[in-house]
C-alpha cells in the first residue's frame, strides 16, 4: 500500500522540498497547517489552528500517518512564550494522532540554535566547540527546540513510535512567503544592488566574513528525512544536517556576487546589518518588478533582513560534523555553491528575480 506522509509545515522551505522528495518516493502526502500558504502540487490539506488541541484533533479524526514530520514554529516575543506555543503545537498533532502513530516515524527538525542558544541569548552562553556534533548536548538556557524535543520523546514512551531529530544549518531552497529563507533574501538584495547600483556589502560579523560555515540545501535535508523515516539505523537518534562541505563568506561573497554580475564590496569597517539599510527596498523592489514583469511585488513574501542579519552577524564560528549520520549509513552531499546557485535559477525560473 502506498505510505502516507503527514508534513506539519508543508508550506515552508523544507516542507515543500520534503514533500516533492516523498511524492518522488512514491508516498501520498498531506499537510497540516492553518491554510495561509500554497501547498505543493499533488499534496492534500488538512486545516486546523495548530494552538487549538480540539481543532487539531477534529481535523486528524481519521487519519493515519506512516510517518510524521515537524518543520513548523511560530515566532513569539519571547522564549519563555516561544516554549510554550511551540512545544503545544507539537504536542496537539501527536496527541490527535494518539495510538495511530503506533509503530510509525516521527521527525522533528529543529536547527543549530540547539547548541547556539535561541535568539534572545544568542552565542551568549558556552558556545560548544566547532564542529558542533551531537554528543554536546542542550544549552542551559530556555530554548523551544527542547521543548518540542521532548514532546517528541513524551510521545513515543506514550504511543510506541519512533523519532528522529534533524539539525540543519542555513536553509538554502525554494519557497516563497518563509520567514527563515537566507538564500532567496540575499537573491533579492544583489539584484537590487544590481538595479539600483547599491554596494553588494556583506551584513553580517567579521568572525562569519572570515570563520569557517557551512549550510543546507532544502533538498538534501528532505533526503535525509526520508531516509530517516524509512532506515533502522536512525531510529531514535538525533542528526546534524549539512551539505557535507565547508566554506568561508569572504570566499562564497564574491561568488555570489559573480552570478548577479557585480563586484562584491570590501568587507567595511564596521557591521552593515540588512534591517537597518532597507529601508527602501520595497518601493524599489516594486520599481524593479515593473521594469521586468516579474511575479511578486511584496517584497516582504520573499525576503528576511532580519533572520539574514540573525544568521550572518553571529559573533562566533559555526559549522557543524556529519560523522554521526554517515556512520549510520546516510552519504547525501551538496555543493554549497552549487546549492546557491540552482536556488538562484529557480527563481529566474519561477519569475520572481530577473
Amino acid at each position: 500500500m502506498q505510505k502516507q506522509a503527514l508534513i506539519v509545515g508543508i508550506s515552508g522551505v523544507i516542507g515543500r522540498a520534503l514533500a516533492e522528495k516523498l511524492q518522488a518516493e512514491g508516498w501520498q502526502v498531506t499537510g497540516l497547517s492553518r491554510g495561509r500558504g500554497a501547498i505543493p502540487e499533488g499534496c492534500s490539506s488538512l486545516t486546523a489552528d495548530l494552538t487549538d488541541a480540539a481543532a487539531v484533533r477534529a481535523a486528524l479524526t481519521e487519519y493515519k500517518p506512516d510517518a510524521l514530520f515537524f518543520s513548523v514554529w511560530a515566532r513569539q516575543e519571547n522564549e519563555k512564550a516561544n516554549i510554550r506555543v511551540n512545544g503545544a503545537m507539537v504536542k496537539n498533532v501527536i496527541d490527535a494522532l494518539g495510538e495511530r502513530l503506533q509503530g510509525a516515524h516521527v521527525a522533528l527538525v529543529t536547527g543549530l540554535k540547539h547548541y547556539l542558544g535561541p535568539f534572545e541569548a544568542y552565542g551568549k552562553g558556552n558556545v560548544p566547540v566547532t564542529p558542533f556534533r551531537e554528543e554536546q548536548g542542550r544549552q542551559p538556557v530556555d530554548n523551544f527546540y527542547y521543548a518540542q524535543e521532548d514532546e517528541v520523546f513524551a510521545g513515543a514512551e506514550k504511543y510506541a513510535y519512533r523519532w528522529s531529530v534533524h539539525r540543519p544549518h542555513t536553509i538554502v531552497g525554494y519557497a516563497l512567503g518563509n520567514a527563515m529563507n537566507m538564500g532567496q533574501t540575499l537573491a533579492v538584495y544583489a539584484t537590487l544592488c544590481r538595479e539600483m547600483g547599491w554596494p553588494f556589502i556583506f551584513p553580517g560579523s567579521p568572525q562569519q566574513w572570515q570563520g569557517v560555515s557551512d549550510v543546507t540545501d532544502a533538498s538534501l535535508l528532505a533526503e535525509q528525512l526520508h531516509w530517516a523515516a524509512t532506515s533502522a539505523t536512525a531510529a531514535n537518534q538525533d542528526f546534524n544536517t549539512v551539505n557535507g562541505d565547508v566554506f568561508r563568506w569572504n570566499w562564497l561573497w564574491p561568488r555570489i556576487a559573480a552570478y548577479f554580475g557585480i563586484e562584491a564590496a570590501d568587507y567595511p569597517a564596521q557591521m552593515m546589518p540588512l534591517d537597518g539599510r532597507m529601508a527602501e527596498a520595497a518601493a524599489r523592489w516594486q520599481q524593479v518588478v515593473g521594469k521586468y514583469q516579474l511575479r511578486e511585488a511584496d517584497i516582504s513574501k520573499l525576503v528576511s533582513w532580519w533572520h539574514t542579519d540573525a544568521d550572518l552577524g553571529r559573533p562566533m564560528e559555526a559549522f557543524t560534523d556529519m560523522s554521526k549520520s554517515r556512520k549510520a549509513g546516510f552519504s547525501g552531499y551538496r555543493s554549497t555553491l552549487d546549492s546557491f546557485s540552482q536556488l538562484f535559477d529557480r527563481l529566474k525560473a519561477e519569475n520572481i528575480i530577473p
